[in-house]
């Protein structure tokens, strides 16, 4: 297998890991209180295994919005990141069929929604602002940790953190997605892409906005493209 296979496949399991453990918790744990806690910790962990698992081999993005970043930064071909946002789509959805197979669709699958998803309280604007805040974040601390290296071996725990951090502050208001991979995959599952492109939208932004600023306000020149590790 060729490297931009391994690649693809690396990010396939990766976002395939994500989704089934993430999603997983989120559809046998409930959305809130102490539930909430246990669905942002199953995140976070699962982050933090795939970029020490798969990081070598593909960059572990599993996630369109950091792949996004990462090719507006120069840092991989177009073709790449195609092949990268293929694999993605393609593990989250895996994924989540599987879970709805194992525990049902009646569970949510761990849709990522929350109060101004849908219902009374629906708030599309709120939902594009609050993903791209929390997607801003998380872009910041892959850029920090996995481009610039600012932390080291713990750069898994460092990116993860920040995930847990998110969910727990905006899983009750929008399920703090930051990844249209993680959305995509149970909405598809669950046979409802209709609130999809808010998260499209918002971890688009604000992953275009964290990856743009770190790289060109926080990065030294001798890190700025052509980066030939980002690139494998």
């Amino acid at each position: 297998m060729n490297d931009n296979g391994k690649s693809a496949l690396a990010e396939f399991i990766g976002t395939f890991t994500l989704v089934f453990i993430g999603a997983g918790a989120g559809a046998t744990s409930g959305g809130s209180g102490a539930g909430l806690v246990g669905v942002a910790l199953a995140h976070g962990l699962a982050l933090l295994v795939i970029v020490y698992a798969w990081g070598s081999v593909s960059g572990a993005h599993v996630n369109p919005a950091v792949t996004l970043g990462v090719l507006a930064t120069g840092r991989m071909p177009v073709a790449k990141a195609i092949v990268y946002w293929i694999a993605q789509f393609a593990g989250a959805a895996a994924a989540a069929f599987l879970l709805r197979w194992l525990v049902g669709a009646e569970t949510g699958l761990g849709q990522t929604k929350g109060l101004f998803t849908d219902g009374t309280a629906a708030d599309p604007a709120k939902v594009v602002v609050i993903e791209a805040i929390l997607t801003f974040f998380l872009l910041c601390a892959v850029f920090a940790s996995g481009i610039f290296g600012r932390n080291g071996n713990v750069a898994g725990l460092a990116i993860g953190m920040v995930l847990t951090m998110d969910i727990i502050a905006g899983g009750s208001l929008t399920g703090a997605s930051m990844n249209p991979a993680r959305t995509f995959g149970p909405a598809l599952a669950a046979g409802d892409l209709s609130y999809l492109w808010m998260y499209l939208v918002g971890p688009f932004i604000g992953g275009l906005a964290g990856a743009l600023l770190y790289n060109y306000c926080f990065l030294p020149e001798e890190l700025k493209p052509p980066v030939e590790a980002a690139r494998r």
